[in-house]
């Protein structure tokens, strides 16, 4: 089986972004019957405006434990040890930001819960790369119901297809068995342990690809969708950059330091249309 991958470039999604009138102009001169689009869930939520600031927001004593124990010396010692993290990501995670990091746990504990704050990035699919200053951007409430809205406006220009939206976040293989560190509403992808699902698929050296969050239309296997999201994600790569480090080293700047401004300056592509051939 080959897949083929055509990165769409875009402009950046700025909150306030019809996402779907942009996703239809940017592809209805390229499709063919049988695509599979692939969007980027993090494009989509900023473009619905579905972010927080988390400078207005004011820790409590759990957030501030995570980031001066969990993060710093667990995440930063035996935890990135055993799931095997490079050094320079080890070496990030024992100086983590004590009073943004604190701000964006707390963040993690009121959206998505205990299992996933205990996470070391991209908790439940709170995500903090390409956004300026301190905003996170949330996980989609409702990812299927997107996901058919953009499908049912792209079948509406008279092709056939299928739509998937897909995080970078990695869900976990081995055989038949796939474990997503976050909520996935796809049968087949089970979703139940939180960091210990990153701690075990990295120890254990399973499969990793990006995880497909809601699909619409013929792609039903779990497996086969895996794949898919993983080959969309490496095609559209990561904008600015792939963590909030990463974006800020990139652009020169501190941490909470970029604007929207630099953001639109930056190549993004946030679909991808994928084309298979047995």
């Amino acid at each position: 089986m080959k897949i083929t991958a055509i990165k769409v470039k875009t402009r950046y999604w700025p909150p306030g972004t019809d996402h779907v009138h942009e996703i239809v102009e940017a592809v209805k001169e390229i499709l063919q019957d049988g695509d599979i689009v692939t969007i980027s869930e993090k494009a989509i939520s900023t473009a619905m405006g579905n972010l927080i600031d988390e400078s207005h927001i004011k820790p409590g004593w759990l957030a501030k434990l995570l980031v001066s124990f969990w993060m710093r010396r667990l995440w930063g010692g035996p935890f990135g040890k055993l799931a095997k993290l490079r050094e320079h990501t080890k070496a990030r995670l024992k100086n983590y930001p004590l009073n943004e990091g604190a701000a964006h746990k707390q963040v993690a504990l009121e959206h998505v819960g205990l299992l996933q704050a205990l996470r070391h990035y991209s908790e439940g699919g709170i995500d903090a790369s390409n956004l300026p200053y301190s905003y996170v951007c949330l996980p989609l409430e409702d990812p299927k119901l997107i996901a058919d809205s953009i499908h049912s406006a792209l079948e509406a220009i008279g092709k056939h297809l299928s739509t998937i939206i897909v995080d970078g976040d990695t869900t976990y293989s081995k055989r038949n068995l796939h474990m997503a560190p976050r909520r996935v509403p796809i049968p087949g992808i089970i979703h139940k342990g939180g960091f210990l699902t990153f701690l075990l698929g990295r120890k254990l050296d399973f499969t990793a690809r990006s995880t497909p969050l809601a699909v619409s239309g013929a792609v039903r296997n779990p497996d086969f969708l895996l794949t898919l999201a993983n080959v969309s994600h490496r095609a559209r790569g990561h904008g600015a950059g792939r963590t909030v480090w990463d974006m800020a080293r990139s652009l020169g700047v501190g941490l909470t330091d970029v604007t929207w401004e630099m953001l639109r300056l930056v190549d993004h592509y946030p679909i991808a249309i994928l084309r298979v051939e047995e």
